[in-house]
């Protein structure tokens, strides 16, 4: 278990990245949505103890980690948004180097890496050195990195950077695994990233916690909020005026538009079933977020 009590980050220049966050992990994957600048690396950084909070608690199965950091760092698996490398080493030199600075045993290393490799598909590329990996390449490596010493807290921060499509899946599903008996932290901006493998999410923006439920309460919070209609392409620039957005298609009669409203938006819109995207976008946008701007 680990738990952020009242954690707050300010900066220098009196920037507040964190702002009096308490939230508590337990085993399983929680996603934790936010926009870009919403302090999700800065909150991440803390909960790994690679940073210290300006004010709060960290605490790791009852001690306290910004005090006494071992405990969780040896329990810790983390990816950071950006991680260093030395270049001139193959992946299988560099997570045996890695391995050795964790006190993992060179035997049990070599099984371990070679396990990894072949879980993050880069079997093919073990002799090729690491600065001549593309950028997908290079967060597998990363990934394999965070799981050298099965950890039994997991924190990946914007993890599917740079993967291909397949190479997405497979990691979500990878992380939903591991979470059975971990407690797997998993941040993004891209809600596709946890809809289908989180049974808890956070929504944070600007240093707060705004919302956290499972899928399923966030999507009926937003039920009944949720319509479709097709409207003229000089139409756009006045509906995205008035309400929030989620979605935009281009068709033959003119524009299909998905937005939030908690009354009926005319311009003959039907209801829809909410998605993972729409209950997102409707606790970023704050509470007017559902309700027709004219009727303000």
């Amino acid at each position: 278990m680990l738990d952020l009590i009242d954690v707050s980050k300010v900066y220098r220049g009196g920037k507040r990245a964190v702002d009096s966050l308490t939230m508590r992990l337990e085993p399983g994957l929680l996603g934790l949505l936010g926009p870009n600048g919403a302090g999700k690396s800065s909150l991440m950084r803390i909960a790994a103890t690679v940073t210290r909070p300006t004010s709060g608690r960290v605490v790791f199965e009852g001690v306290d980690a910004v005090a006494h950091p071992n405990a969780l760092r040896n329990a810790l698996g983390y990816l950071p948004q950006d991680f260093g490398v030395y270049a001139n080493l193959t992946a299988r030199e560099f997570l045996t180097y890695l391995a050795a600075a964790k006190g993992i045993s060179a035997r049990s290393a070599k099984a371990r890496i070679d396990e990894l490799l072949v879980l993050v598909n880069l079997t093919e590329a073990l002799k090729r050195p690491l600065g001549k990996y593309s950028g997908g390449m290079m967060r597998r490596v990363g990934i394999a990195q965070t799981l050298l010493g099965d950890p039994r807290v997991i924190i990946v921060d914007e993890p599917t950077a740079g993967l291909d499509p397949e190479e997405r899946v497979r990691f979500r599903n990878l992380l939903s695994d591991l979470s059975v008996n971990r407690v797997v932290l998993l941040s993004t901006h891209i809600v596709s990233d946890v809809d289908s493998v989180a049974a808890d999410i956070a929504i944070v923006a600007r240093g707060r916690l705004l919302r956290r439920g499972t899928p399923e309460q966030l999507l009926r919070d937003i039920d009944g909020h949720v319509w479709e209609t097709t409207v003229p392409a000089t139409a756009v620039n006045a509906v995205q005026a008035r309400y929030t957005v989620s979605r935009m298609v281009r068709t033959t009669e003119g524009v299909r538009v998905r937005l939030l409203s908690s009354v009926n938006p005319a311009m003959g819109a039907t209801p829809v079933p909410p998605d993972l995207e729409d209950a997102y976008l409707g606790v970023i946008s704050g509470p007017t977020a559902h309700r027709n701007v004219a009727g303000r």
